[in-house]
């Protein structure tokens, strides 16, 4: 089955940076200006109330400048604040001294064979500063495209390469695995397969733990190891994100199946919980986890289906009965109208699955009558109905 290349998906290809200790200064330096620099400019669009970049140019370019920055810098500085105050302008917007700072082509040039680039300082260009990278991120970087962020963490120095990868044609779903979310199992797939979430759990619960007696103690060594400690979890638990989504998308692709996922958004708002859960809830990655399967996918050519999450866990998979009882417990399902017993969570999948391929369906035919947009024909996505909502993620 042939597939042709349509549109492209954007990710985000974390480079580290070797630079020596005159280097290092320099770099620290120039983010310290730029971000200088940008609350200048925020300043500026703050009091003017002035927010789109060639009108902030306008106003701020010949002061940023006199600071000591580039040609090219300033525009990007200036760009950087305009940015910031999209999402809304009731709130004035600040950047910390080490806030990232975005470098276009001008400012950066790249040497992927070399494993180096060439980046600007406030203390001159520095070339054939070394990088490391993985394979799979040096062949990524060959769909480099934009800006990379400059940013300081820890002590160490990195690149955030913006890639935008050839992405094909979705195939068209025979079918779809349906993935149900939880915190016990952290996916369960209509399949069958669980892919628990204990150890995950219990390596939260401990850093809970440690973070409580490190804030009650409060001294310097204390703060310093919170310190070290703070991203720990969080790679622990993208990792193990990465490694599930990559199952569930592979197998979805070798079966020539779509994947739904239910419709989580929101649901902090919506849940009530005993305070003893809280923490659990609002520590479980769903969305990361969603955006994970998302750009997978799309990359894969595996279409992604949201579908409404109403009672998936109530309803019998078998039969269509929906009742509170059918839940025997957390992981246990028996009908009482049919009598089909499972675990819960499979049950749910299950659902899910079914869902999706009526979504999906309901979608296909208003394609074929015409009722979408000949972008959408050309490329089927359900609108919003009863059943499903589809999505496409862009992940990072």
């Amino acid at each position: 089955m042939g597939s042709s290349i349509v549109d492209s998906v954007k990710l985000t290809v974390q480079i580290r940076l070797l630079p020596d200790a005159t280097a290092q200064l320099a770099l620290g330096q120039t983010l310290k200006l730029a971000n200088q620099a940008a609350n200048l400019v925020s300043d500026v669009a703050w009091q003017r109330r002035v927010f789109r970049a060639y009108s902030l140019q306008k106003l701020t370019y010949s002061q940023v400048r006199s600071l000591g920055l580039s040609a090219q810098s300033a525009v990007r500085v200036i760009k950087k604040v305009a940015d910031a105050y999209t999402p809304n302008r009731r709130t004035k917007r600040r950047f910390r001294s080490d806030a990232a700072q975005p470098y276009d082509d001008r400012c950066l040039s790249w040497q992927p064979d070399q494993g180096t680039v060439s980046i600007w300082t406030i203390a001159g260009r520095f070339k054939g500063m070394p990088f490391v990278a993985g394979d799979y991120q040096r062949k990524l970087l060959a769909y480099r495209k934009g800006e990379s962020d400059l940013l300081c963490r820890d002590g160490r120095w990195y690149l955030f390469a913006t890639c935008e990868v050839p992405e094909p044609t979705p195939i068209t779903p025979a079918g779809f695995l349906g993935v149900d979310l939880g915190i016990v199992n952290i996916a369960s797939t209509s399949d069958g397969d669980r892919h628990a979430g204990k150890h995950l759990n219990r390596v939260r619960h401990r850093n809970q733990r440690l973070r409580g007696k490190l804030q009650k103690k409060g001294t310097k060594s204390a703060k310093r190891l919170l310190k070290r400690r703070r991203r720990k979890e969080a790679r622990f638990a993208a990792d193990t994100n990465h490694v599930i989504s990559k199952r569930i998308v592979a197998e979805a692709e070798r079966t020539g199946r779509g994947i739904a996922l239910e419709d989580l958004q929101g649901i902090r708002g919506r849940v009530r919980l005993r305070k003893p859960q809280r923490a659990t809830l609002h520590s479980w990655a769903f969305h990361q986890f969603g955006r994970f399967i998302g750009y997978k996918a799309r990359r894969a050519g595996v279409v992604v289906v949201l579908v409404d999450p109403s009672y998936t866990s109530q309803a019998c998979s078998a039969c269509g009965h929906v009742d509170r009882a059918n839940r025997q417990g957390q992981a246990d399902f028996s009908c009482r109208s049919c009598g089909f017993a499972g675990h819960a969570d499979w049950n749910a999948a299950r659902n899910i699955a079914e869902r999706g391929g009526a979504g999906w369906a309901a979608s296909t035919s208003r394609t074929r009558t015409g009722a979408l947009s000949p972008e959408l024909q050309a490329r089927p996505r359900p609108t919003v109905d009863d059943s499903a909502r589809q999505t496409i993620g862009h992940g990072h």
